[in-house]
């Protein structure tokens, strides 16, 4: 994949770029702060933790109703999703400590929910970051099996009906994850992408065989092994945490690029985006729910996507103070700032942006200058 570059004639981008990395290097020396985490995050961390693994320990070391053990099936799934959101993503981008160990001990956490983060920098920080909402490059809004998520992808006939049934294919998405990590890791190692990494393509294989096998023996193993339930309760109880997470996870993704006012620019024939890279991760992404703290709390910040790409080496538990700076500064120079009030204001406009981009009569795709 060819790289594309960001390039604006526009002298209020760059004044805006180099306006809001002051602004908010201010606040952060004025207030004294680390822009890292604190005590409370690392407490949250192990919160969130104990809310994915401690229903596991309960269902294989105490007699339960099956009605009982699917609630904690759900529950495990809540807590997956946290642990991704909430405490392997700010690891993953350097972001929850200064200390180098303890973001590789953190995002590790990776390994627990079945997946490999080594992929998941390489599509997330690498693709998804530098290239947001930019069709062919950023893997996040390419289509997934049926689902259309950009506008100048191919359309067919049964899109129209994805904003129905979506919703079940999100569910989908970890596990998916795990049984497709390694072709992932494989066309990287092919495409020498790896290499460019600075990383060795047999030992991160090695990595991912050896973690997700240790992950079978623990979550499926050891329940089939010891755990008072039969081996079909056993595979439900597996996949309905994992549809849990999944839905949950896709869900909080897709309301911050696959909504209303979220633009999906193309570069040009020269491979240019014209806006500068600043500029460019505002039109494209949006914030939502910014006053509903228990929501900010266990997706990690998620909902102020916008601070998060604008600044994705600063821990989330400082965007809810940066997003007034943000959406300060963004206006003064004419900037848009999309922020959807409530969750259920969100939820209804990426409902409403399936609907569109599945329509018959929407926007024809156009041809991606590689």
């Amino acid at each position: 994949m060819k790289t594309i570059q960001f390039k604006s004639s526009n002298p209020k981008e760059s004044a805006f770029t180099e306006e809001l990395r002051r602004n908010v290097s201010e606040y952060f020396r004025v207030n004294n702060l680390s822009n890292k985490g604190n005590f409370w995050l690392y407490l949250k961390s192990f919160i969130i933790i104990g809310i994915y693994l401690v229903p596991w320990v309960l269902m294989i070391t105490y007699p339960m109703s099956g009605w009982i053990g699917l609630a904690l099936c759900i529950i495990m799934g809540i807590g997956e999703a946290g642990v991704g959101m909430s405490v392997m993503h700010d690891a993953a981008h350097g972001a929850l400590s200064r200390k180098k160990w303890v973001n590789s001990l953190f995002q590790s956490s990776m390994y627990i929910l079945g997946s490999n983060i080594f992929n998941w920098k390489i599509q997330h920080n690498l693709y998804h970051h530098t290239y947001t909402n930019i069709f062919g490059y950023d893997p996040d809004i390419g289509t997934k099996v049926v689902i259309r998520l950009s506008e100048h992808a191919k359309l067919r006939k049964y899109h129209r009906y994805q904003y129905i049934y979506s919703f079940f294919l999100y569910g989908l998405m970890t596990l998916s994850k795990i049984i497709l990590d390694i072709v992932q890791l494989n066309e990287f190692n092919k495409k020498g992408i790896t290499k460019r990494q600075q990383a060795n393509p047999k030992s991160e294989l090695t990595i991912l065989i050896v973690s997700k096998t240790l992950y079978f023996i623990i979550f499926l193993g050891i329940p089939l092994w010891i755990s008072p339930f039969n081996w079909w309760q056993i595979l439900i109880g597996f996949g309905i945490m994992h549809m849990t997470a999944g839905i949950i996870m896709s869900t909080i993704f897709q309301m911050a690029h696959v909504v209303e006012g979220a633009e999906q620019p193309l570069p040009d024939s020269n491979r240019i985006v014209h806006h500068e890279w600043l500029v460019h991760q505002l039109l494209s992404t949006a914030d939502f729910a910014p006053n509903n703290r228990i929501l900010g709390w266990y997706v990690g910040g998620l909902n102020y996507q916008i601070e998060h790409h604008l600044f994705p080496n600063i821990c989330h538990i400082h965007y809810r103070k940066l997003a007034p700076i943000v959406q300060t500064t963004a206006l003064k120079y004419g900037i848009k700032y999309n922020v959807k009030p409530t969750l259920v204001q969100a939820f209804i406009s990426h409902v409403k942006r399936l609907k569109e981009l599945g329509n018959l009569n929407s926007i024809k795709p156009k041809k991606i200058a590689h």
